[in-house]
């Protein structure tokens, strides 16, 4: 996947985002997994654009440690709405797989850009 077509997917992962939390109920549990998850979903994509202008090799695999972590913890926070019965798994099941994928392409680059460091 080139690096265009990742900011364009990483930025919808963030916009699903967005328009789960906007949908959540207005409990105050809901309200603070909520913000949490929109934190870290929205720099999954923000932190990724970041990670394509570093400039050097370096740069690029600290700026695409910080997608991985943040991805990751979206992926937390999907899950405690899940586990905590204020979204159905249904709902949030295609969202958590493309956080999945993400993470896992994420991943490799980092294998990849760490090895050429080396």
């Amino acid at each position: 996947m080139d690096a265009e077509a990742m900011k364009a997917r990483t930025k919808q992962f963030a916009l699903r985002v967005v328009r789960l939390v906007a949908s959540l109920p207005k409990t105050q549990v809901a309200s603070m997994i909520g913000g949490q998850l929109l934190d870290a979903g929205t720099s999954v994509g923000a932190n990724y654009r970041a990670a394509c202008r570093a400039r050097s090799r370096a740069e690029f695999a600290a700026k695409l440690g910080i997608v991985e972590e943040e991805t990751d913890e979206s992926l937390y926070w999907m899950e405690m709405l899940v586990d905590a019965g204020i979204v159905p798994l249904r709902k949030l099941a295609l969202l958590m797989q493309e956080g999945h994928e993400i993470l896992s392409i994420v991943v490799s680059s980092l294998k990849t850009t760490r090895g050429r460091q080396r």
